[in-house]
């Protein structure tokens, strides 16, 4: 069978091929409702499929964009994938989701690949590894988006939290709550998000005149957590209360729980920088710094889509705040 042209749906409508092409394009602005009716039954009628390859030629766009995750078991990175990929669907652009597991080596591959795709711009949690790549893209003018995480070498916008504030938030909560012995826990240093958490940590306890807190401060991989969480409670002046940085170290610590036969809130205060969606349902309910994740993931795509169509668009750094949400797992007084 020959194939359906738009000249086909344009003579059995009625219509000019301009017409039917301002139809495709979801351009409605001069086009009548009875034209629209009758475009829209041709296109069916004649199973009329468009040709996106001529299409992305002719515009020199895939209508394709890359997201390239840090980690996809991290619940905030799922919430704003999802928020990336449900406002291109509305705008008709395509999303290619990638995991790099902060591994700088795959996150290069993962940009290789997609810039050979021809996608038209990224949407990256940086592992910061990669300087010399970011900077390529910075001078060929590519669309790209920073999330999470800022890259101070290069010159692209981040969408980030105020992680310095929130840290500083929960520990002053937690010394409200009469702890003198509060200890963070964090993946390694390896990104800004995680030293700026740890920052405001310092400077929450210094200003508070607990300067006595070096041994408190774990910073490792995930596998390794539960032997630090050992050691620490195990010396003389066990920490009352803990700050773990996101989901996955969270986890941990409810493996640690369990093994030692401990209880949250009552051994040890707990509060999670993180969203949980299970937070409430948990005995007690989980204290967390709940962020903005499918807000940050809407105006990520909203900007970069803006960045696409038009290069000369000035997007700066985005800063939005968190949520410290109080729940029983922090709400004990500690004499």
């Amino acid at each position: 069978m020959a194939r359906i042209t738009m000249a086909d749906v344009a003579k059995a409508a009625g219509v000019s091929k301009s017409t039917v092409s301002q139809f495709l394009n979801q351009r409605y602005e001069y086009m009548s409702e009875e034209t629209r009716k009758k475009i829209e039954l041709e296109v069916k009628r004649l199973g009329y499929q468009p040709n996106f390859v001529a299409r992305s030629l002719k515009q020199k766009r895939t209508a394709m964009v890359g997201v390239i995750m840090a980690n996809i078991m991290h619940r905030f990175s799922t919430e704003v994938s999802r928020a990336i990929e449900d406002y291109c669907n509305i705008n008709n652009v395509h999303v290619i989701l990638c995991n790099a597991d902060d591994n700088p080596h795959k996150e290069k591959k993962y940009i290789d690949m997609l810039l050979l795709r021809q996608v038209d711009g990224l949407i990256v949690f940086p592992t910061g590894e990669n300087v010399e790549t970011y900077q390529k893209l910075v001078d060929e003018r590519y669309p790209v988006i920073f999330m999470d995480r800022k890259v101070t070498a290069v010159d692209i916008p981040a969408i980030m939290v105020n992680n310095k504030a929130s840290t500083y938030q929960v520990i002053e909560h937690f010394i409200a709550n009469q702890h003198k012995r509060i200890a963070i826990l964090t993946e390694p240093l390896t990104i800004s998000t995680r030293k700026s958490r740890l920052e405001g940590y310092r400077e929450s306890m210094t200003a508070h005149g607990l300067t006595n807190y070096q041994d408190l401060i774990i910073s490792a991989p995930i596998d390794s957590l539960l032997a630090h969480l050992e050691q620490i409670f195990q010396a003389e002046q066990p920490p009352t209360a803990l700050l773990a940085g996101n989901d996955l170290v969270f986890l941990e610590v409810l493996k640690f729980v369990k093994t030692e036969q401990l209880k949250i809130g009552v051994d040890f205060s707990l509060a999670v920088f993180d969203n949980l969606p299970f937070a409430d349902l948990l005995d007690p309910a989980i204290t967390t710094i709940a962020q903005p994740s499918y807000q940050m993931g809407q105006q990520a795509a909203k900007l970069l889509l803006k960045r696409i169509n038009n290069k000369n668009e000035k997007i700066t750094d985005s800063i939005h705040e968190c949520e410290l949400i109080i729940r029983g797992s922090s709400n004990r007084y500690w004499a």
